[in-house]
């Protein structure tokens, strides 16, 4: 492995680089943005692997550090096409999407199986509207590299968005085969089923991103709702406290957390865990709203019950 290497090569960019790749495909953002900092001070004027740090940079969010390197980049060598990538992905940051396309054109006619290139300028044709263009992209991806889960994601969505349900389906089941581990796949074969009302296919799609660490939550809440529709409520409340514990912890959306609160407190009434149900209705009387009317009139049954 890479990490028994640097105790050899200490100083080794290659290796640093390397480390740093594998640990962004793994979505471990902040190790591989530390790991190419480390890098880039071993050798500063060396542009080889900063289009994956670009990468990182934009899943982040962090414009100025991404303005910064598409900057120092077009100083070292602006005809380089990790360059040109680069300076892309800055645009595609800023929502500046022409220009986005015109730098990956850029990239691709410097390096033609700059598959990276070919994925992300799918992308920004999507958010263009130019499913033709995309599609164009996406493919010459595959067909550079029939393994890059990327290039076969963006299909599934293109084909999603076109309504081609099917087909999308395909090309998210060939993603999520070359990535079993990444929730995101999942949750996206999930959604198709959905649409296809194939609900226990979805189920268990969904159940799949759950075991994989859906960092988003989304699996997890459309479990609860998948198993609610169908009637399954025993199953439907242990999702609903996962998402509520989940939510809990992290502060999250208050209808989110209002609509798991309901469903919990019904459940624990109707299997006769009262003292359980009472604890959410009293929780959900602190919100606004619809719940909070919910609480009050199961919080009046309830005590009318008690008193015959």
């Amino acid at each position: 492995s890479y990490d028994s290497l640097t105790s050899v090569f200490p100083s080794s960019r290659y290796i640093t680089q390397q480390i740093s790749a594998c640990q962004f495909n793994l979505q471990d953002f902040d190790s591989a943005e530390n790991s190419f900092e480390q890098m880039r001070e071993m050798e500063p004027y060396c542009i080889d692997g900063l289009d994956v740090y670009s990468n990182i940079l934009y899943v982040r969010g962090n414009a100025a550090k991404l303005s910064y390197l598409a900057h120092f980049a077009t100083t070292i060598d602006k005809y380089r096409p990790e360059t040109c990538f680069i300076v892309g992905n800055y645009y595609s940051l800023k929502e500046q999407h022409l220009k986005a396309v015109l730098y990956f054109q850029r990239a691709i006619k410097l390096n033609r199986n700059y598959l990276s290139a070919w994925t992300l300028m799918g992308h920004e044709y999507v958010e263009l509207k130019k499913p033709e263009a995309a599609l164009y992209a996406y493919r010459k991806a595959v067909d550079s590299n029939p393994r890059d889960y990327r290039a076969l994601y963006g299909l599934g969505q293109l084909y999603e968005v076109l309504k081609l349900t099917q087909y999308s389906i395909y090309y998210y089941h060939k993603a999520s085969l070359l990535r079993p581990y990444d929730a995101r796949m999942w949750c996206a074969l999930a959604c198709c089923f959905e649409t296809l009302e194939k609900y226990n296919e979805a189920i268990k799609c969904y159940e799949r991103a759950v075991a994989n660490q859906d960092r988003e939550g989304l699996a997890i809440k459309k479990l609860a709702t998948l198993y609610a529709y169908i009637e399954d409520h025993t199953k439907s409340a242990y999702y609903y406290k996962m998402s509520l514990d989940r939510l809990d912890s992290s502060q999250g959306n208050v209808n989110d957390i209002i609509d798991a609160l309901v469903a919990l407190g019904d459940y624990c009434h109707s299997v006769g865990k009262t003292e359980e149900a009472v604890g959410y209705y009293e929780r959900l009387l602190q919100y606004k709203g619809r719940g909070k009317e919910h609480a009050k009139e199961r919080l009046l049954r309830i005590f009318k019950a008690q008193q015959q």
